[in-house]
């Protein structure tokens, strides 16, 4: 008899602890097909172990340093930040490196959850069970397979749509689906998830708001240029259906996204953390900083917990340690560059410019709010170092700046490749401060706060991006504000339009969206990636010896060179899988 196994973790009341048919007892680990496909606790396990399946971001890899507002120190990204993986070396893709932080991500992974997905379809075809509570978990597989789908449709195209669970006497060859296939075949999973969950209800798990906001994305990378290319940006390439719509209307798509993102809006039950009017500056900086470091808010739609409990190896997820300060003894993974924190405004909603006499003498002073809760730079001010540094720093700022000595030399501050624990130091110049708790020492604590993998400020951008491209630039522009005034930002000119208003946007949720995993696909799906995929800046401050003005220079850093080639608009299909199903066709360029 085939055998499902389901590790159950505190399921309450699932067996009696007193049980007088003591041998007629099963194993707890296993069951057979009719238990589990008759239990309805037994179905709710196997939906949680699917569930499991979802990617947490705070990884020791990040993708966002894939893009251009952060790089990692770690040299194996190189071939991927230069366009040199192929469809048989893929080094930081290979889950044996970057995607033990991405495996679940990976071609492999994500179509064993669908398989899954597909298995608990099957069998409750056939199942007896009903009632709401078995509706409910209907409607979170149809969320999950959604879910899994979305994350293969973003870095290959279309995909095979596989929609039964295939056994290995069946022929598993089936033909990449188009793009537009695969479009439709998630929003209808999504469409009969929204129509069988609760409105609301645990942030935790698939919601009718999260339905919606998950086909808001999906719709919203659908209308995106790079879907709407027709392939456009390579040559010779004959399938182009299979990495762009090849027909139809892009802006009939966009009022597709538009709508599905007013459905969030109009459901009523999200709002942005702290509000629109935060009252001071440094109440706007509170509330963004504090957005992140609770177990849910109205802004959360759905949020990822990892079990510390079960899984605490030292690749799990641990930002603290993971991303910050050397001087703190962590590990200083993800720098943001010096590109990224001149794209952080002006407090009076100017850009930032070296150029300007009064911004180059003190860069880091009247910046947007979200600049000061989003990053640790010279001088900042951060917790208390730890007993073997405390010394050296009573006060817990962030030193990624060099003293000139007496004889003229430099010496770095505690947080730079000369401070302590060196290997760890920044290239850049900076740390990343969001996400991270300060009241944890992260060299020996691991902070259990959720990833957010859905949120309102997602969905009002997707909105605000949508209105624009239909030209509907007053209602863009009022969503744009209320985000923008959330952050203590004024309001975007009444007389800002066209190019101007679509700079704005892209630079806002740019800010809005650091490091939540958007920008990697932001620049792909607007064609930006040409334009700033671009090697890396950094800042060095010198502090002269005696005192005075401090220097700012702006560098090149030299460990890490960056360079597109349009391939890199998707990822290879591995050449195992070719090999393994013939009818599969290679991206362009590969």
């Amino acid at each position: 008899m085939n055998k499902i196994k389901i590790y159950i973790v505190l399921i309450a009341g699932l067996l009696s602890s007193c049980n007088e048919d003591f041998l007629e007892t099963k194993p707890m680990d296993s069951y057979s097909d009719a238990a589990v496909w008759s239990d309805p606790a037994l179905v709710e396990a196997f939906v949680n172990s699917i569930n499991m399946g979802r990617q947490n971001g705070f990884q020791l890899e990040m993708m966002a340093s894939l893009s251009d507002i952060s790089m990692t120190k770690r040299g194996e990204v190189n071939p991927i930040l230069n366009s040199g993986i192929g469809d048989s070396y893929l080094s930081v893709l290979d889950p044996n490196h970057w995607l033990i932080s991405y495996r679940n991500v990976t071609w492999n992974r994500l179509y064993q959850n669908i398989r899954a997905c597909n298995v608990f379809f099957d069998n409750m075809s056939t199942s007896t069970l009903e009632g709401d509570e078995i509706d409910r978990l209907k409607g979170e597989v149809y969320f999950f397979r959604a879910y899994y789908y979305h994350w293969l449709l973003k870095f290959w195209g279309g995909v095979p749509l596989v929609d039964q669970a295939y056994e290995l006497s069946d022929d598993l060859k089936i033909s990449r689906s188009s793009l537009e296939e695969t479009v439709n075949f998630i929003v209808s999973d999504l469409d009969a998830a929204a129509n069988l969950l609760p409105v609301s209800g645990d942030k935790a798990r698939a919601t009718q708001g999260a339905a919606l906001a998950l086909k808001s994305r999906v719709l919203l990378f659908a209308a995106s240029d790079l879907c709407n290319s027709n392939a456009s940006w390579t040559s010779g390439f004959n399938n182009p259906e299979l990495v762009s719509y090849t027909d139809g209307n892009q802006m009939a798509r966009w009022q597709a996204a538009k709508d599905a993102a007013k459905a969030v809006m109009d459901l009523n039950l999200y709002s942005l953390y702290g509000g629109t009017n935060p009252g001071s500056l440094e109440q706007a900086k509170e509330n963004y900083i504090n957005l992140f470091l609770n177990y849910g808010s109205e802004e959360d739609i759905l949020l990822t917990f990892h079990d510390m409990l079960n899984d605490n190896d030292w690749q799990e997820p641990n930002p603290g340690l993971f991303y910050g300060p050397n001087g703190y003894h962590c590990w200083g993974n993800h720098t943001p560059t010096q590109q990224f924190i001149d794209s952080f405004e002006m407090v009076d909603g100017s850009m930032f410019d070296w150029s300007n006499p009064t911004h180059q003498v003190a860069p880091y002073d009247n910046r947007d709010p979200r600049f000061y809760a989003n990053i640790l730079y010279d001088g900042s001010q951060w917790r208390q170092r730890p007993a073997n540094v405390i010394s050296a720093d009573p006060e817990g700022i962030i030193q990624t700046g060099y003293y000139e000595n007496e004889d003229g030399s430099f010496r770095g501050g505690l947080d730079t490749r000369q401070g302590i624990d060196d290997w760890n130091g920044t290239y850049t110049g900076y740390y990343i401060r969001k996400f991270v708790d300060p009241a944890i020492d992260h060299q020996f604590e691991k902070q259990d706060l959720p990833w957010r993998e859905l949120r309102y400020a997602e969905v009002l951008l997707n909105y605000i991006e949508a209105s624009f491209e239909l030209g509907e630039e007053g209602e863009a522009r009022t969503y744009l504000n209320m985000i923008r005034n959330r952050a203590g930002m004024p309001d975007v000119p009444d007389t800002e339009s066209g190019d101007d208003l679509e700079s704005r946007y892209r630079n806002e949720r740019k800010i809005e969206l650091a490091y939540e995993q958007h920008r990697y696909f932001d620049i792909r799906r607007w064609m930006i990636a040409p334009d700033v995929i671009e090697n890396v800046q950094g800042i060095r401050i010198e502090y002269p010896y005696g005192g005075g003005d401090l220097s700012y220079q702006v560098f090149e850093v030299q460990n890490q060179t960056r360079n597109w080639e349009n391939k890199s608009y998707f990822l290879p299909i591995l050449l195992d899988e070719i090999n393994r199903n013939n009818l599969l066709i290679q991206n362009p360029d590969y």
